[in-house]
């Protein structure tokens, strides 16, 4: 509504919104929950709900479930779309300004967490746990974590870290971290075969004998260089004197095999993660294999947030465990 106000000159008129008076409802906002006052400030500022819950590590069933009984609760409607996009409407306004004046008395909580460190193998983090890192985070905004990446037996021994996931040759979890964890847990074994991509080799054209691969390129991840278990593929680039790429990075490594018909030795579920590559059994006649292990910081086990991402990695490896049976 609007008012009219005479400007003091003869024939003309003023039409300028009444101030605004706080409607008495706003008095409810002294009596608001702590954490219901955290959720309608978080959703303000966000403009969405679902990162709203995300921020605050709930879930967004929870967080409108409560917001709309604030809205009971006041009567009023506090959140409007325009379009896609959420806003507050008048009185979400008012309850925001109230509820900003009376932060600097009440203070609302606020949920400070520690930095959680991840030590991981690096192919294993790109492989198989990449995604559903993603997907804890897409969850849980809130969460603070540290990523380590393992490409040496050297940063295994020298990293400090909440939960670690390493390979290592033989049936035993050594050499493994350096600080105390618990009880190594044995989650997969690795079996590694040369790989090529589909479209770079037809069947009846793929190396068939080792002999057979001085018609490709090979390519070498630095880090598997000294591995024993690997010494049948490592003797096998070191006597070549041409026709071999090494490189520093995993990553780099497989888009050389995917894209510049290189051979390079993989894990044997590659061809589950990416089916554009192919396995080329048989060239090879020992095994090169390695085994993963899980362990957790024995400081820092007992942390819910910890444990989350120790359960995490596990539902990984057992979903997934058809992939290490080839």
């Amino acid at each position: 509504m609007s008012f009219i106000e005479s400007t003091g000159r003869q024939g003309t008129t003023d039409y300028r919104s009444p101030p605004h008076t706080p409607g008495p409802w706003l008095a409810l906002a002294a009596g608001i929950e702590d954490e219901v006052a955290q959720y309608f400030m978080v959703s303000a500022r966000c403009g969405c709900f679902m990162q709203a819950a995300r921020s605050l590590n709930v879930r967004a069933t929870l967080l409108r479930k409560q917001l709309a009984q604030l809205e009971e609760r006041l009567q009023r409607s506090l959140f409007s779309f325009q379009g896609s996009a959420l806003t507050l409407s008048r009185d979400g306004q008012q309850l925001h300004e109230q509820l900003t004046t009376l932060a600097h008395e009440r203070k609302l909580p606020v949920v400070e967490q520690r930095s959680i460190r991840l030590a991981v193998a690096e192919s294993l983090l790109h492989d198989i746990l990449g995604r559903d890192l993603v997907a804890l985070l897409r969850r849980n905004a809130s969460i603070r974590l540290e990523i380590i990446s393992l490409d040496s037996e050297l940063a295994l021994q020298t990293i400090s870290a909440d939960v670690v996931l390493w390979l290592a040759a033989g049936d035993s979890p050594l050499p493994g971290p350096t600080f105390a964890t618990s009880e190594p847990q044995h989650l997969a074994q690795l079996n590694y075969l040369p790989h090529i991509a589909k479209r770079y080799s037809r069947v009846t054209s793929r190396p068939d004998s080792v002999d057979d691969l001085a018609d490709f390129m090979l390519v070498q991840w630095q880090h598997e260089r000294q591995i024993e278990s690997f010494r049948p593929w490592n003797n096998l680039v070191e006597q070549r004197l041409a026709g071999v790429v090494t490189l520093q990075s995993y990553e780099l490594m497989l888009d050389m095999i995917r894209c510049s018909a290189c051979i390079g030795l993989l894990p044997g579920y590659m061809s589950r993660y990416d089916r554009s590559l192919v396995a080329l059994p048989g060239l090879f006649s020992e095994p090169m294999q390695h085994q993963v292990w899980l362990a957790v910081n024995t400081d820092s086990g007992e942390e819910a947030e910890v444990q989350m991402l120790a359960q995490l990695i596990r539902n990984t490896f057992a979903e997934r465990r058809e992939w290490f049976q080839s």
